[in-house]
């Protein structure tokens, strides 16, 4: 399994737009490949003394922070179907509501699976 992980910033009052959104993108994927995308809503999301999920993604006062991943049965696939994502005019359409440059996003091979 390979795995794409996201944390974001998203404003409370967006809340509905983003669900959407991410259901919408969600159908995207999986028609692209991904097996499962887990989106979650920050619900306790402690500050830390060093870093934490909120200073690494500035929110600010009144956002959420979102922790969501997408998982696809290899790189290979991960890789094929992010190229196609780019380059679907659904995309070029889309209007995130949230600040996708403060957005944290990686590419992770799984290593333990329980």
């Amino acid at each position: 399994m390979y795995v794409d992980g996201f944390v974001l910033a998203v404003p409370s009052a967006n809340k509905q737009a983003y669900v959407a959104s991410a259901a919408w993108f969600a159908k995207i994927a999986k028609e692209f490949g991904a097996t499962r995308v887990v989106e979650c809503w920050g619900d306790d999301v402690p500050a830390g003394k060093v870093t934490d999920f909120r200073g690494a993604v500035k929110a600010v006062e009144g956002e959420v922070v979102v922790f969501s991943w997408i998982e696809y049965p290899s790189k290979a696939v991960r890789d094929a179907a992010v190229a196609r994502i780019r380059e679907d005019p659904r995309m070029k359409a889309a209007d995130m509501p949230f600040d996708g440059a403060r957005m944290i996003l990686g590419g992770f091979e799984s290593i333990v699976e329980e």
